[in-house]
């Protein structure tokens, strides 16, 4: 499996992921993500800003994620471990239905540490939604603190948000 940047021409397939991974999602009652989002015109703009990175298998897309310095405003209430203000945030982290299992989701989390220690960042932060168990347990496996709850629109639902110093 190899990680790399993605171009624009990998929207489609990168699009097929996320299609895969929320009917994934919505067959385990994980009502997070749905047909609206995440939806190809974020993937584009993330595409475009370099910030998108794709997990291939056989030269096919079977993850993804996002990765950059912008947190919501509401993220502002969570006490920080790290107050350098110098972190990446993680966005959209997805794999496909079929690969679930296969340590994916924690390759591409720890090519994000990889990342942030390349290009020396304090730490990471990201936030997960509180009706994905599976999610928050995998986060604290790989290290990171949950440090408070967001509520984030458009639906206003309850998001766990995390960070890790690296």
């Amino acid at each position: 499996m190899t990680i790399r940047r993605s171009h624009t021409a990998d929207l489609g397939n990168i699009m097929l992921m996320y299609k895969s991974c929320v009917k994934g999602m919505l067959k385990n009652g994980i009502t997070q993500w749905d047909n609206s989002y995440p939806n190809a015109d974020i993937i584009l703009a993330d595409i475009k800003a370099r910030t998108y990175y794709v997990a291939e298998k056989n030269g096919v897309i079977v993850g993804g994620i996002n990765i950059d310095e912008n947190q919501d405003p509401t993220y502002l209430a969570i006490d920080w471990e790290d107050k350098s203000n110098s972190f990446l945030v993680v966005h959209r982290l997805a794999v496909k239905e079929e690969n679930w299992g296969d340590g994916i989701g924690k390759k591409l989390m720890l090519f994000v540490e990889e990342v942030a220690r390349e290009e020396n960042y304090s730490s990471i932060r990201l936030d997960t939604y509180s009706g994905n168990p599976k999610a928050m347990e995998f986060y604290l496996k790989l290290g990171y603190s949950e440090l408070g709850t967001i509520d984030l629109k458009p639906n206003k639902k309850e998001y766990h948000c995390f960070e890790k110093l690296v």
